[in-house]
């Protein structure tokens, strides 16, 4: 893994994005940074359909190897939010981190 420093000064906040934003939770809380992590919960069939129609369009690979490597991804979706959620992250719908970074940017930030 590489790093790079970047300049948040001036920002209401920053967000993170992707699957190793998690990897970063701690050391923003230690720094006084962290207004909320989020991991996306979403239902894994529609990420797993969404997934293979785009990769298909983009023909990425084989059709056989993109359901393959789809199953796979669908099969470790569960280990993979709990890791994040292991990390700091809080398991949470679309809808729900968009309300909540509304909150934030407005200057009502979430209260667990």
């Amino acid at each position: 893994m590489s790093t790079r420093p970047f300049d948040i000064a001036g920002s209401p906040l920053f967000v993170a994005e992707g699957i190793f934003a998690a990897e970063i939770v701690e050391e923003c809380r230690r720094q006084g940074l962290l207004a909320g992590a989020y991991a996306l919960r979403r239902p894994r069939g529609a990420t797993f359909v969404r997934r293979l129609a785009r990769d298909l369009a983009e023909q990425r690979k084989a059709p056989r190897v993109l359901v393959r490597r789809g199953l796979t991804l669908l099969r470790s979706e569960p280990a993979v939010l709990r890791r994040q959620t292991g990390l700091g992250a809080e398991a949470a719908r679309a809808g729900e981190v968009l309300r909540r970074v509304a909150g934030l940017l407005a200057g009502h930030p979430h209260r667990p």
